[in-house]
């Protein structure tokens, strides 16, 4: 999966309002960044750096596991599959979302 295809998967699984009241990046490093704003509705994801509340520093293959669900978030988080910045109860969200 690129950038591009995981950005659409997160597109559908945000929807019009993800609950997360708060904008989270996806930083993929060299493949890129996937920004979700769920502060506003309907909710947008794109591929624009920006400030985030909330930044989950993963690979572009550990991204589309878990986009799959081929990986659970708190199991990739206690196996140091990514890592998490910011503000922590927006990546306890992240669980609604993917």
């Amino acid at each position: 999966m690129d950038m591009q295809a995981a950005t659409a998967a997160l597109r559908a699984k945000v929807g019009e309002d993800s609950g997360l009241n708060a904008i989270l990046k996806f930083d993929c490093g060299a493949d890129g960044v996937a920004v979700i704003d769920g502060k506003n509705v309907p909710n947008t994801v794109s591929n624009q750096d920006r400030e985030a509340d909330c930044t989950v520093a993963i690979s572009l293959e550990n991204l589309s596991a878990l986009l799959s669900g081929e990986l659970n978030p708190m199991n990739g988080f206690m196996m140091g599959k990514f890592k998490v910045s910011g503000d922590m109860s927006v990546a306890m969200k992240l669980q609604r979302v993917v």
